[in-house]
């Protein structure tokens, strides 16, 4: 992390240096996004791919929680930074957050690991399949919401259970940021069906960066309205 951190100050001001610098910010963060997302890749291997680890699963997405945090910090930051400097920037997002993606994180993977063994244990637990569709939209309802809950903390200084309540309104309240929320989701599990977590933790850069544009007007009314 630290080579990272010491590179070029100066890409220029014309446009191939600032293409240079917003791809050389991108391939940094991307990379550092992709290391601490390794704890997690390496519990996935681990486990099979049986029912019965349904409640770990969710579990293994802590680890990747501060890194994924540390990460929209740095691309949030990379359009008011007077230096290509992101390694630090992200170093200093993972220092500012970490504590606050894990608050959020730990309960919301809980309970989505306890909705999980609930759905694919739906017959042995005699949950009814209208039931298990319930808690299949409640699942998804924590996602959502665990997600929005990572980009605010991230990005603000509120207390987690402020983060928790401006989550959960926002999904309500920016139903096209909920939307777009919901397809960078399908998208994510669509590569990790088709390519695998590894891949989807090599693209991860670009997919927190949509993120951020999918999430720019909750953060817009949220400076407005609640940020001095």
């Amino acid at each position: 992390m630290a080579a990272a951190t010491s590179a070029p100050r100066d890409f220029g001001d014309g446009v191939l240096g600032r293409i240079t610098t917003r791809v050389y910010w991108y391939v940094v963060v991307g990379v550092l996004v992709a290391l601490g997302c390794v704890p997690t890749l390496v519990l996935l291997a681990f486990l099979d791919r049986s029912t019965g680890n349904a409640l770990l699963v969710p579990l293994c997405l802590v680890p990747a929680a501060p890194f994924l945090a540390a990460g929209i910090f740095a691309l949030h930051e990379r359009a008011g930074a007077d230096e290509p400097v992101p390694g630090r920037t992200f170093l200093r997002g993972l220092r500012l957050g970490w504590l606050d993606a894990l608050r959020l994180w730990v309960p919301a993977t809980a309970l989505l690991g306890v909705v999980l063994t609930s759905v694919v244990h739906r017959e042995a637990a005699g949950i009814s399949l209208a039931y298990a569709v319930v808690l299949g939209a409640v699942g998804l309802l924590v996602l959502l919401w665990a997600v929005q809950a990572l980009v605010l903390a991230s990005l603000f200084s509120f207390r987690a259970r402020d983060v928790a309540r401006l989550s959960l309104y926002y999904l309500g309240r920016r139903p096209r940021a909920t939307v777009g929320l919901l397809a960078l989701l399908v998208v994510a599990g669509g590569v990790v069906w088709v390519a695998g977590e590894l891949v989807l933790a090599v693209v991860a850069a670009a997919w927190l960066a949509f993120l951020l544009r999918v999430e720019q007007p909750v953060l817009d009314d949220v400076r407005e309205r609640f940020v001095a």
